[in-house]
């Protein structure tokens, strides 16, 4: 088998489009190549491998990328820019599951035995050599000692289980057939997908990964500014490809920043909270550790001003000629143009939002981080704080002479000293008294008849109550209970009181819309005029003199009681009432006339 460069697409790749995978950083479209049941390959399929590409391909590669499809509601996963954004690509439910499916092979029976598969075909792919047979993988996994020795045989149910899940890619090698027999026999070569090569590689990065190390990104910051000067450079020369490559190696960069300060802090906030770190490892280690994060700090506030002032100085050159000259040069070629430059554009406002602060951010509330870099820096104060308040609770329970180490230490010690079995079940019970009754910590109620540490052997019963006995909590009164609410009773109440109070209101303007001494009153109107006159006998009583006139108000009306020459009748629905010397008036409020709309 001749080796193939990296990236090369072998000859059966320009066959019919069975099917397209989505790699997870570009998006590249890769036509499965699984053959067809038949044993040999149709006309149609011979010359759409000479063509180069099949019409089919073609078609599903259109109809794949074409943004006016893309439905926007949809479930997307998408590569992270430097603000976590990028143009989404669309995965139906049934994709998901088919990504997913990728990792079966991490918790399957034979996982140590698909890994070891996968690892002779990642060997392989580091030599330029991307299609394996069976055979070629046992001779690969020979190379290895610590290996499983795996034949052919074994290795075929492997690979093709691998195909299943979408890990390996299959196709046809007749090359290898010397007789017809063997053609007959279907020699299947095997290959990565482009999703099942990520999802092997991140379980291997997983396997691989060291969770001990963590540190801060400090000298990344000069790196960041020199890259920023010679963008700036770059895009006011019009140098494109330049500017493509600067962008790259920020956008890496900045990335490697965030993701290393995440894992800083995770495992520095592990530190602070375990109980496994040793008094003298942390003590041991502290020095370095708050050197480094005072550092950190330091030379983020040193750097972001600079940093700020670097961005506005590519942003003077234009950004839109930077995001086109960027777009231009992108390698991802099955994205439009367009679709690139936005890509583009939503990574710089991410890279500009780490150093310079936007209206948003600067208007969400005094004393509030504005921009990533501040957040970042943040964080290291808050974290060489929690550093400092471990070092002083180290420190004191150093300076105490008694930790739970040492107390521990001392108790496995007495148990060791036990002259008995029996003494070491009684110095257990009584170190963590878990063979007590949980009422023990009931007394007598006259301690000097039985004194508290008189012998369970030599003091009478004590008498405990029911509740204790059974669960252990002392008798209460229990909660109080359930005040029971008649919902339904008062709204009815207040439906009735508010109609009521509007029928009131009703019949006190009629009464005040004309003369009561020139009509007949009725039943409401006269209950509204006797609550008037009882208001106003009871508003002003003198003690002596002769009173002139009175008011009373009452549901929006005004009665005044005036002095008159002779005498006067109100005709009501219950009869006459006679007033000697006295004439009634009654008038709608201010108020009242307001809210009915009259003036």
């Amino acid at each position: 088998m001749s080796p193939r460069p990296r990236g090369a697409a072998p000859p059966w790749h320009a066959e019919a489009g069975h099917g397209v995978a989505l790699s997870d950083v570009g998006t590249t479209l890769i036509p499965v190549t699984e053959s067809a049941e038949g044993l040999l390959p149709d006309d149609s399929a011979v010359s759409a491998a000479a063509s180069g590409v099949s019409a089919a391909a073609a078609q599903a590669a259109a109809a794949l990328f074409d943004s006016s499809t893309v439905d926007r509601g949809r479930v997307v996963f998408a590569p992270l820019g430097l603000d976590g954004s990028a143009d989404p690509v669309p995965i139906e439910g049934s994709a998901i599951g088919e990504r997913l499916r990728l990792f079966s092979f991490a918790t399957a029976e034979k996982r140590g035995e698909y890994l070891w598969v996968l690892r002779a075909f990642d060997h392989a792919r580091a030599a330029y050599v991307v299609l394996l047979h069976a055979s070629d993988v046992t001779d690969t996994l020979g190379r290895f000692p610590e290996a499983p020795r795996l034949t052919a045989a074994e290795v075929g149910p492997l690979l093709e289980q691998l195909h299943q899940w979408g890990v390996l890619e299959r196709s046809y090698d007749g090359s290898r057939a010397a007789t017809l027999a063997e053609y007959r026999n279907r020699h299947f070569v095997y290959q990565f997908s482009r999703a099942g090569y990520q999802a092997y590689r991140a379980v291997a990065e997983v396997l691989g990964a060291r969770l001990d190390e963590a540190a801060l990104s400090r000298l990344v910051l000069p790196e960041l500014l020199a890259d920023l000067e010679a963008l700036a450079q770059a895009n006011r020369t019009g140098d494109a490809e330049r500017v493509y490559r600067i962008l790259k190696r920020l956008d890496t960069a900045l990335s490697e920043l965030a993701d290393r300060a995440a894992h800083f802090y995770l495992t520095l906030g592990d530190l602070v909270r375990t109980t496994e770190a040793t008094p003298e490892s942390f003590l041991a280690h502290k020095d370095a550790l708050l050197a480094h994060m005072r550092e950190f700090s330091m030379d983020l506030a040193r750097f972001a001003p600079r940093l700020a002032a670097a961005i506005a100085d590519v942003e003077d050159t234009g950004v839109d000629e930077l995001v086109a000259r960027a777009g231009a040069c992108d390698e991802r070629v099955l994205l439009s143009v367009p679709e690139r430059e936005a890509d583009w554009r939503a990574r710089w406002r991410g890279l500009r939002g780490w150093f310079v602060a936007t209206a948003a951010d600067i208007g969400a509330g005094e004393g509030s981080p504005a921009t990533e870099a501040e957040r970042l820096r943040e964080a290291t104060m808050s974290a060489i704080a929690a550093v400092l308040s471990l070092l002083r609770r180290v420190t004191e329970t150093r300076k105490g002479g008694v930790s739970r180490e040492s107390a521990l230490r001392h108790l496995a010690g007495w148990f060791t000293a036990a002259p008995t079995a029996q003494s070491a079940h009684a110095l257990f019970d009584a170190v963590f008294g878990l063979g007590k009754p949980r009422h023990l910590a009931m007394e007598h109620p006259d301690a000097d008849v039985i004194p508290p540490n008189r012998s369970w052997w030599d003091a009478p019963p004590l008498e405990i109550a029911r509740t204790l006995a059974e669960t252990g909590r002392p008798p209460s009164p229990g909660a109080p209970s359930r005040i029971q609410r008649n919902d339904a009773g008062v709204r009815r109440l207040r439906q009735e009181q508010l109609d009521k109070q509007r029928a009131r209101a009703d019949a006190a303007r009629a009464l005040a819309s004309a003369d009561v001494h020139e009509r007949e009153l009725d039943e409401r109107e006269t209950e509204v005029l006797l609550r008037l006159l009882d208001a106003a006998s009871t508003a002003w009583v003198p003690v002596s003199g002769r009173v002139s006139g009175t008011t009373g108000s009452d549901s929006g009306v005004t009665l005044t009681v005036r002095e008159h020459t002779g005498s006067t009748v109100v005709r009501t629905s219950r009869g006459l009432l006679h007033l000697n010397h006295r004439r009634l008036e009654v008038r709608e409020n201010g108020r009242a006339r307001t809210a009915s709309g009259r003036s």
